[in-house]
């Protein structure tokens, strides 16, 4: 019946893992730290979680971590304490005995939290006396991992004593029961009644001569519905008989629900694995098989009678060896089947075996001794499509730790072996689908977070047309692994969805159809169990751990019943089942002490389509063709006309054994090093055709007038040789049907790429960039010169820093080796880093103009003025997400790279034809730099401008308030209960301005400003709903490594909305005047800044600069180092001690104003008026154009017509008080949405 012979299984493997550990001498005795008598640590037993060779304990999700051991000490002495453990950071733990801290000690770094890496280290000496004592083991946060301590003693042990436990004995034995009655009661759930009925009800309608009859199969379901609830209440009493009652309702089920004639089958094939086989024989969810152990299997392939329950498994294949054995595919004819074990070179190889047993073979010829190849299946034409480490790549998050595996296809015959997919991370479990293409999963996280970004991805079986299925920017779900389609459609496919973290490989079973939708769960049939119930698409990082039952290798039978591996419980055997739409879950077959997997019927199927190859593989290039570069979301919102080119590169992946996540290419990203290779141009109509490189991962930027990226491609697109790939526009929906008309692309031949300065080339600041700070900054910026009695901020590129450190999981020895240029310069610039917002961004999120050194530079600072070289060089640096290093080879030195380098060039060129040195940055350049001179004083201030009645204190600015009208307050009603509050600016004479500030803030003004109403705080979330529904502010990228979070929230009810254009804004103000019948607009600067200064002429309406801002102000200060936070927690929680390598925002350090992000409307302090937030929290659009003082109201400067950029002004949360005074101004196109802009409005008074 199944539920739970398993669990003696169970102990008998802690009871070997323990021995495993070591042997105890007499004089010395081990215990293992998971079998512990009180605590509330996570137990991972070997296979699981971080328990790659030995068992150990470790976070549980509650603090302070904790266990306790009773033992019975056969000797008094002077112990010496020892301790099995691993750990990647140091992580301290207090030892106690009897209650009393003895010790502080587990203080080491082994360099990985997995338990193959543990190591045996002396802790302390403890004076004990004979008899029984409590040893504890606690830490106040997460403990290393430990697998097992000892007790060493001077004094030999009595002839004959071992250490003997009956408390833990007799909780062990208290466990099992509970086990196998859970098990139980997770069986008997799976045994739903009204599932059944629906099931006979389908079956009964759609087969009607071949299913029992509907009275006869319903009186069957009431006989089991009738002892089910007998059943359930022995079980729930903890009465063990009730297992074989159990038994015999399972096999009324099994007989009911198994005549379904969809089982027209003699034959089930089946994987059976040793439940002692490592991991189960399953990677984790960022590995490929040859991360498997090659040995300490107990496989075999097998078969069986699925219709007849006592059915022996009958033997295919088993090794000789103790060797993995899966990854089976049944050809089309059922006459033989691939599977991937062990083989020539003790390598990861792909065998060939008749379902007879007999003419067993190795297909993949075995040419490496440092190449594994697994995952194989057979294509419509009988060529084969595997996964292969030739790539010579590594998975980046694990410190190159992992090979990857990239698709590749052969003959039968194992020859003409061709690379299809070239991709940063593995190509996992590929399929052919109905149609004769082939279903894959791609791993991919180029600036994404990686625990979410595993998409289902389809292509021909020549490598051409790659294209995402199921899971493009989208965080649900994690991961797809086992994908098949569904007989008889053409596009529903069934997989299991899974984690990244947690458990291996299963999950949840899922029905998705991409033609319904492709981003979370918009494409989502059913989840099995779920009849009826919407799936909610879920961030989080160990997705399924909780969710129950588990599954694995599903096979559908149609479009309703599927064949799937399960796992009911955590106490349940792993068994094959018969599971159905409606929720049935019917156990076929499973045998204690061994995991069942794969289930394939042994049948010929129908062979799909044979696509033919369009492939040239006499030519090197591939054409793309662009119809419109403005169809689709990915460019929503910007004008015709303002892609002039697109900017094209690629990238050097991970080699194997370095790199890593943080500090290692850049110091916050990227993961990857750039290789440039130059621009194309995008014709009037946004048409664009040109030719790339073949076989090379190409992503693609649109670029406006001045170069800079209105749009950045966080992946890839592969073509391969002659191809000719076609696309609407910028991620367009995959339903979008090309425009019917010619575009001014096809009208002439493509064009070829236009290098950029010099041939393809690595990305290296130190060569492209440098050159540039040298010859315009470090004259200024050398480590030496002061401004304000301060050094100046070093830009030398010959300095190095050598203080490299970071709270975020880095790239260890391959990470810090930056220029302190580099690590000065890059704290300016806003990016997407390691990881952003998986969804697709808004266009112009990271455009050039939103970084402070864009802004600082265009403002004319200190009168360095660019030349247009120097400027493309920065931007596309900005661009390319400010990386360092352009090569491997300056990462982790010639010595570890130039090997590995060489192995992938010689892969390259024999399966790809792709020759390309991928270390190469650049001929040396020779030309001396030649730093340019400034004129210091060139700017010449001037006195501040003086008018009589101004400046005024704030009781004067409430008097002329209070004396403009009896009503200085009123509220505008916007329906559901939001209103707007506005407030009565009076009328009055200012200077505005600033002779103090930035160049651009002068000359200044004498100006009058008639009364007028503004809103008291920044348009909310809530009341700009109102007017657009489906607008979202979205959220603030986080810094490092993203375990299920998503950002920092800037979308919630009550704060500033953001990332809406000035024309949304002014849309918005339209939409206001309409409802109220009022002239709402925006705030033209002048009002603005007179509304905001409220009579003062100071910096900011409550001080000068060195004002504490915190009451009154939302600004870059002291709370920023708060983004220094935990990687795995939604919710921010800081990490103590932040490096100055991971806390790098520019901000001040004197206040804190308690907010990390944009704040709720209304926090801080108003001015005299009573308006908030005039300063920080989030900048302000205005009605004026960005045109330069003085300030003239009948320029036209405020109308609402042309394309001139719109001034912001106010600063925001990620501006510095310099930033943020009354007189600063900011600029950006009318079309761009901007992070940190927002605004509020204005009406004139009457």
């Amino acid at each position: 019946m199944g539920t739970h012979r398993h669990w003696a299984i169970y102990l008998s493997l802690l009871s070997a893992v323990a021995t495993a550990v070591q042997a105890a001498p007499p004089s010395k005795f081990i215990v293992g730290t998971h079998e512990f008598d009180r605590g509330n640590v996570r137990v991972s037993l070997p296979g699981q979680q971080y328990a790659g060779k030995f068992p150990c304990i470790w976070n549980a999700g509650e603090t302070p971590n904790w266990a306790e051991y009773e033992i019975d000490f056969p000797v008094s002495a002077d112990y010496t304490f020892g301790a099995l453990y691993t750990a990647a950071s140091s992580r301290p733990v207090e030892i106690h005995v009897d209650g009393e801290k003895i010790h502080t000690g587990f203080a080491g770094v082994t360099g990985d939290w997995n338990t193959d890496k543990a190591q045996w280290e002396k802790q302390c000496t403890i004076r004990i006396t004979k008899g029984k004592h409590t040893i504890k083991l606690w830490r106040q946060d997460c403990m290393p991992h430990i697998c097992a301590f000892r007790f060493e003693s001077p004094v030999p042990f009595p002839a004959g004593w071992y250490l003997s436990r009956p408390g833990l004995e007799e909780r062990k034995r208290r466990e099992a029961k509970q086990a196998r009655l859970q098990a139980g009661l997770a069986a008997l759930d799976l045994i739903d009644i009204t599932a059944m009925r629906h099931a006979v009800d389908d079956l009964v309608t759609n087969f009607p001569n071949e299913f029992l009859g509907k009275d006869k199969a319903n009186g069957r379901v009431s006989e089991i519905e009738e002892r089910k609830g007998e059943v359930r209440k022995l079980l729930e009493n903890e009465d063990e008989n009730a297992l074989e009652q159990l038994g015999q309702l399972q096999a009324l089920q099994r007989e009911l629900l198994l005549t379904n004639p969809l089982i027209d089958f003699d034959r089930l094939l089946v994987v059976k694995r040793s439940l002692s086989s490592p991991s189960l024989g399953l990677p984790y969810n960022w590995q490929g098989n040859s991360a498997l152990p090659r040995s300490g299997f107990d496989d075999e392939i097998t078969s069986f009678s699925p219709r007849h329950a006592n059915s022996e498994l009958t033997r295919i294949y088993k090794p000789q060896t103790p060797v993995f054995v899966g990854d089976v595919d049944l050809h089309f004819d059922a006459d033989k089947l691939l599977f991937s074990s062990i083989g020539k070179g003790d390598r990861w190889q792909i065998f060939e075996i008749g379902t007879d047993g007999k003419r067993l073979r190795q297909v993949s010829p075995g040419l490496y001794d440092d190449v594994d190849n697994y995952d194989a299946c057979y294509l419509p034409d009988d060529r084969i499509i595997f996964s292969s480490t030739r790539t010579f790549c590594s998975v980046a998050c694990v410190n190159g730790s992992t090979r990857v595996a990239n698709l590749f296809s052969m003959t039968p015959d194992g020859a003409n072996v061709r690379q299809l997919c070239f991709d940063q991370e593995h190509n996992w479990c590929p399929t052919v689908s109905n149609d004769g293409r082939v279903l894959y999963t791609r791993w991919e996280y180029t600036d994404t977070p990686h625990t979410h970004s595993r998409l289902l991805f389809r292509m021909n079986p020549d490598g051409t047309q790659q294209t995402a299925s199921y899971g493009s920017n989208s965080y649900w779900p994690n991961a797809m692994f086992y994908t098949r389609p569904i007989p008889g459609d053409s596009n529903k496919v069934v997989t299991i969805v899974s984690g990244h973290h947690g458990v291996r490989r299963m999950g949840e079973l899922v029905i998705l159809d991409p033609a319904q939708g492709q981003h979370e769960a918009d494409g989502v049939v059913q989840r099995i169990p779920g009849y009826g119930q919407q799936v909610e698409p879920l961030i989080d990082d160990q997705l399924v751990d909780n969710s129950w039952p588990k599954f694995l290798h599903p096979y559908p039978l149609n479009d309703k019943y599927f064949l799937v591996a399960a796992q009911p419980s955590a106490k349940s055997l792993w068994g094959i089942y018969l599971v159905d739409i409606f929720d049935n879950v019917v156990l076929i077959k499973e045998q204690p002490g061994y995991a069942l997997l794969e289930a394939v019927p042994i049948r010929k199927t129908p062979r799909p389509p044979v696509r033919s190859d369009v492939v040239d593989l006499d030519r090197d290039d591939s054409v793309v063709f662009m119809a419109d570069v403005y169809e689709g979301p990915g460019l929503a919102g910007i004008p015709r006309g303002a892609v002039k080119k697109l900017r094209l590169f690629t990238y050097t992946f991970d080699y194997p054994g370095m790199g890593g996540p943080q500090g290692v290419v850049g110091l916050e990203g990227p993961w990857d090093v750039r290789r440039i290779l130059g621009t194309v141009p995008v014709e009037d109509d946004g048409s664009a055709s040109f030719r790339v490189p073949a076989n090379t991962p190409i992503s693609v930027q649109p670029l406006d007038e001045e170069g800079k990226a209105l749009q950045i491609m966080r992946s890839w697109f592969t073509g391969m040789p002659g191809e000719v790939l076609s696309c609407v526009g910028c991620h367009e929906h995959q339903g979008i049907a090309t425009p019917n008309r010619l575009t001014l692309a096809e009208i002439d031949k493509p064009h070829e790429i236009t290098p950029w300065f010099g041939p393809a080339r690595g990305f290296s600041f130190q060569r492209e960039v440098q050159p540039v700070i040298d010859k315009y900054c470090v004259g200024c910026h050398d480590g030496q010169s002061q401004s304000g009695g301060q050094l100046t901020l070093d830009l030398r590129g010959t300095q190095f820093i050598d203080d490299y450190n970071s709270r975020y999981h880095d790239g260890g020895q391959d990470a810090g080796k930056f220029s302190v240029a580099y690590a000065n310069l890059q704290r300016f610039v806003r990016r997407p880093g390691l990881e952003s917002d998986f969804h697709l961004l808004t266009p112009m999120e990271f455009h050039v103009s939103t970084t402070q050194l864009f802004q600082m530079l265009d403002k004319g600072h200190h009168n360095v003025k660019l030349e247009d070289e120097a400027w493309d060089r920065l931007i596309t640096w900005i661009d390319l997400n400010a990386p360092y290093h352009g090569s491997w080879m300056t990462i982790a030195g010639k010595q570890r790279v130039e090997p590995l380098a060489r192995r992938r060039r010689e892969m390259l060129k024999q399966y790809a034809r792709v020759d390309v040195d991928l270390e190469w940055t650049g001929l040396q350049l020779t030309e001396k730099t030649v730093p340019v001179s400034y004129k210091t004083g060139e700017r010449i201030k001037s006195e501040p401008m003086q008018i009589a009645g101004w400046p005024f204190d704030a009781d004067q600015a409430k008097r002329r308030q209070n004396a403009t009208a009896p009503a200085t307050r009123r509220s505008v009603d916007l329906g559901d209960g939001v209103k707007l509050d506005l407030v009565l600016v009076p009328a009055g004479e200012f200077v505005m301005g600033s002779v103090n500030g930035y160049a651009d803030e002068t000359p200044q003004t004498r100006l009058s400003v008639d009364a007028f109403w503004m809103g008291q705080f920044e348009i909310t979330n809530a009341q700009y709903a109102q007017f657009d529904s489906q607008h979202d502010s979205r959220h603030e990228v986080r810094h490092g490594m993203q375990f299920g979070v998503q950002g920092w929230p800037l979308n919630e009810l009550k704060q500033p909305v953001v990332r809406v254009s000035w024309k949304q804004a002014m849309a918005f103000c339209e939409w206001l005047a309409q409802e109220t019948g009022q002239r709402f607009s925006l705030p033209n600067e002048a009002q603005w800044e007179y509304a905001c200064r409220a009579g003062s002429a100071t910096a900011f309406y409550f001080g000068e600069l060195g004002t504490d801002f915190s009451p009154f102000a939302n600004l870059a200060d002291l709370k920023l180092r708060d983004a220094v936070s935990h990687p795995y927690e939604k919710e921010n929680v800081p990490l103590d001690d932040p490096s100055k390598y991971d806390d790098w925002i520019p901000r001040s350090d004197r206040f804190n104003d308690g907010e990390l992000v944009s704040a709720a409307v209304g926090k801080f302090q108003p001015n005299a008026w009573g308006l908030h937030d005039m300063h920080g929290n989030v900048w302000e659009w205005t009605s004026s154009a960005a045109r330069p003082y003085p300030y003239r109201a009948d320029d036209n400067r405020n109308e609402a017509n042309g394309h001139e950029q719109r001034i912001v002004r106010g600063g925001s949360w990620r501006d510095r008080l310099q930033r943020a005074r009354s007189s600063v101004r900011l600029s950006y196109r009318p079309y761009q949405r901007v992070y940190n802009v927002g605004f509020r409005v204005a009406c004139p008074a009457p």
